[in-house]
């Protein structure tokens, strides 16, 4: 063995100092080849040395010569040509891109987004639609953070470009609107509150954001995407319907909305209009009540806000459902079942008074309260449906009342059905009748 490493070394050092006459090792070679090829050669070269000092029997027992590039068992000069020929820029992989976080932003830019997928090492630009994103940073081979340009409102393509090819994921990014009276809280509806996944996409594809707040009142409101239902009589397992419930029909909202996510607080109506005319005064969370229809005018009009239509109303209120009652918990679908009401509204006399907003189960597009509490004043006059399908409703042209929804603390299970229908003199003031608001984007 002693013999075998002298010379394995005495070949070693004849190979180096051949190739040190014949390739002249001076900077200009060190240019040429990069330092990791170098260090390949030059270990080729000594291992070559090595295998051609030994008996191939030998060579094939003791030595495995990883080096032997060509395959043929010896590692030569064959082998060491291969190498050279491959010197130069290594394959890079295609870059894939599987998500961005955030998704969604405002159409002014600045959105700052985390991009992960697979070999984006290197990445030299980041597109977003139409515009580059600025600040981009490669976090790790699977990471690259950047900042969204500004772009128009929808879904659009995120691109990552490195070395190895162009990445796109369709549809990674989408602008929502920006509009001044809002502030957004949330771009993207939550799948926790609207379970729905169609109803998520269609809220998606508006550009608008799902949950806003109010800048003049400071009211948190909903986005509800437009969409076709049934109007009309959904009878209980305890109390049918009213003749004005009927005859059921076809309604279509052409047009998203916002609508309050709870009923207006006592809170909110004396911020804007300075004091609180509310009977059951002294929890400023509770709705606020004692009010007309010719109040909450003065109130939308110091806003900008406005009442819903009551096609707007019973569609929020329905969420999808068709039942008599709206979705809760382990009733996706909503129930006919009076006694499980308890679940998503204060009713039948609870405690004899008005309760704090959103202490019951919301429904499917995250709105409390849309039974029981207080009654809802609505924009319409009241009158009988008209039979035939309708699009964006907005009831009678005149009238002696106004509709109200929804049923409140002190009304029986049958008021509080979501096609239920009240009504009411615009001047009507009391301790059960309250509302909520509505935008038009």
């Amino acid at each position: 063995m002693n013999n075998m490493k002298n010379t394995i070394s005495k070949g070693t050092m004849n190979i180096m100092t051949t190739m040190n006459t014949q390739f002249h090792f001076t900077n200009a070679f060190t240019n040429l080849f990069t330092r990791a090829r170098l260090n390949n050669i030059l270990r080729l070269a000594t291992l070559a040395a090595a295998c051609l000092a030994l008996p191939t029997q030998a060579l094939a027992q003791i030595i495995p010569c990883p080096e032997d590039v060509n395959g043929d068992g010896v590692v030569d000069s064959s082998d060491v040509g291969l190498v050279l020929l491959a010197i130069g820029d290594c394959p890079v992989s295609e870059p894939t891109i599987s998500a961005v976080n955030p998704n969604t932003g405002t159409t002014t830019g600045g959105t700052a987004i985390t991009i992960t997928g697979t070999n984006l090492t290197g990445a030299s630009s980041v597109r977003v639609g139409s515009g580059y994103a600025t600040s981009v940073v490669v976090v790790n081979d699977i990471t690259v953070t950047a900042v969204t340009p500004a772009g128009t409102a929808g879904a659009k393509n995120v691109s990552v470009t490195t070395a190895g090819g162009i990445a796109t994921l369709t549809g990674g990014f989408t602008y929502g609107v920006v509009t001044a009276w809002y502030t957004i809280l949330e771009q993207a509806p939550n799948a926790t509150v609207v379970p729905d996944s169609t109803v998520r996409a269609k809220i998606v594809a508006s550009g608008f954001p799902w949950r806003v707040r109010d800048n003049s009142s400071g009211i948190e409101m909903l986005l509800i995407p437009g969409g076709t239902f049934t109007m009309g009589c959904s009878a209980s397992n305890s109390y049918g319907c009213s003749g004005d419930e009927n005859p059921t029909h076809q309604v279509t909202l052409s047009k998203a909305f916002y609508l309050g996510k709870t009923e207006v607080t006592q809170a909110q109506w004396q911020a804007k209009m300075g004091s609180n005319p509310s009977y059951f005064s002294g929890n400023a969370n509770n709705p606020v009540e004692q009010v007309s229809w010719n109040d909450i005018a003065g109130f939308n009009t110091a806003t900008g806000l406005r009442l819903p239509s009551e096609a707007e109303w019973e569609y929020a209120c329905r969420g999808g459902t068709t039942t008599a009652f709206h979705s809760m918990p382990g009733y996706p679908n909503g129930t006919n079942d009076d006694n499980l009401l308890g679940n998503i509204a204060w009713y039948n006399n609870a405690a004899s008074t008005t309760h704090a907003v959103a202490g019951k189960a919301a429904n499917a597009f995250g709105m409390y309260d849309m039974s029981g509490n207080v009654w809802e004043w609505c924009n319409d006059w009241y009158g009988s449906y008209a039979a035939g399908n309708a699009t964006d409703p907005a009831g009678p042209s005149t009238g002696s009342g106004r509709v109200h929804r929804g049923g409140s603390w002190g009304t029986y299970s049958s008021d509080c059905r979501s096609s239920h229908r009240g009504y009411g003199d615009p001047v009507n003031r009391g301790h059960t009748l309250g509302f909520r608001v509505a935008r038009t984007p």
